[in-house]
C-alpha cells in the first residue's frame, strides 16, 4: 500500500459489523475484511468511522489522541475483552471538521466502539492509521443523515477513508443462536431489495424504507444499524463504482458490505 500519490477520492465502505465475536474469528467474513484492506493502492491518511454504537443528541467527532478500545457489550467471551485495537487518533482532522461545520460537537474521550475497532482489526491489524469517529444524531430524520453524508463528500478529497458501520438487517430478536437452521425469508427479500435499490442508485426509496412493508418491518425493527448506510451512500459519487464486497444472511443479520469507489 503506497503512502504517496493520492490522484482519486478515497473510497467509502458500508461493513455489515455484525456479532462482536468477529474481532476474534478466523473466518470468510473476516478474511474479506482483511482482503478489503489490502485493495486499497493508497494508504490512508486517517479514517472516520460512523458506527451504530454511539448513539448522541447533536453530532459529536471525537478529538482524543489515544482513543481507547471500549468494550461496549457484556456476556461475551473473555478473549474478546483482551482484544486493543492501539491505533492513534486523528484529532488535526477532527478539530479541521469541527471548524467547517459550526453544528458538530466536540467529545474529548470518546475512543473507538466495537462498531469500529472490531472491523479496523481486520482490516488494517497494523493499527498504524489515525481513527475518529462521527456519532450517529438519533432525534434527527434519515434524511438528515444522508445529507450531512453528503456534505462530508469533500474529506474523501483529503485522503481520509470514511467506514459505516452496521447491518442492513438487524432484528437481534431472531439472532440466536447464531447456528440456528432456520432461515428468515424477510431477512433475504429486504437485504436484496436493498441491493436493487443501491445498484438503481435509487438512495430515496431506500430513506424511505419503512414503506417496504413487512419485511422493512422485521429487518430494521429501530434504525440505530441502518442509518450507517445512509451516510455511506450519500458519501457516493455520481461516477463512482459500487461493489458488493461481501454477501451473507446469519439468522437475522445482513452482514452485506459495499465498496463505493
Amino acid at each position: 500500500m503506497e503512502t504517496t500519490g493520492q490522484n482519486k477520492p478515497a473510497p467509502v465502505f458500508f461493513l455489515g459489523h455484525g456479532n462482536p465475536m468477529n474481532a476474534v474469528y478466523d473466518n470468510k467474513f473476516t478474511r474479506s475484511l482483511l482482503q478489503m484492506g489490502r485493495t486499497l493502492k493508497i494508504k490512508p491518511g486517517a479514517i472516520l468511522v460512523i458506527s451504530a454504537h454511539w448513539l448522541t443528541k447533536g453530532s459529536f467527532v471525537s478529538t482524543t489522541d489515544k482513543p481507547e478500545t471500549i468494550y461496549d457489550f457484556y456476556g461475551f467471551p473473555d478473549e474478546l475483552y483482551k482484544v486493543v485495537y492501539p491505533a492513534p487518533g486523528a484529532s488535526k482532522y477532527a478539530k479541521n471538521l469541527l471548524k467547517e461545520f459550526d453544528f458538530l460537537n466536540e467529545d474529548k474521550r470518546m475512543g473507538l466502539d466495537h462498531g469500529a475497532w472490531s472491523m479496523l482489526v481486520h482490516m488494517f491489524p497494523e493499527a498504524d492509521i489515525p481513527v475518529f469517529q462521527l456519532s450517529i444524531d438519533f432525534h434527527k430524520p434519515l434524511q438528515y443523515h444522508f445529507e450531512l453524508g453528503k456534505k462530508l463528500i469533500h474529506l474523501r478529497e483529503k485522503n481520509i477513508l470514511i467506514i459505516g458501520s452496521g447491518n442492513i438487517v438487524h432484528n437481534l430478536r431472531y439472532a440466536f443462536p447464531l447456528d440456528n437452521p432456520n432461515k428468515f425469508d424477510w431477512a433475504y427479500e429486504f437485504d436484496e431489495w436493498i441491493k436493487d435499490k443501491i445498484v438503481k442508485r435509487d438512495f430515496n426509496s431506500i430513506i424511505d424504507f419503512q414503506k417496504g412493508g413487512k419485511a422493512a418491518e422485521m429487518s430494521v425493527p429501530t434504525t440505530d444499524h441502518f442509518i450507517p448506510l445512509l451516510y455511506t451512500l450519500g458519501l457516493a459519487k455520481e461516477t463512482d463504482e459500487i461493489k458488493f464486497t461481501y454477501e451473507e444472511i446469519i439468522t437475522s443479520l445482513s452482514m452485506r458490505c459495499i465498496k463505493i469507489g
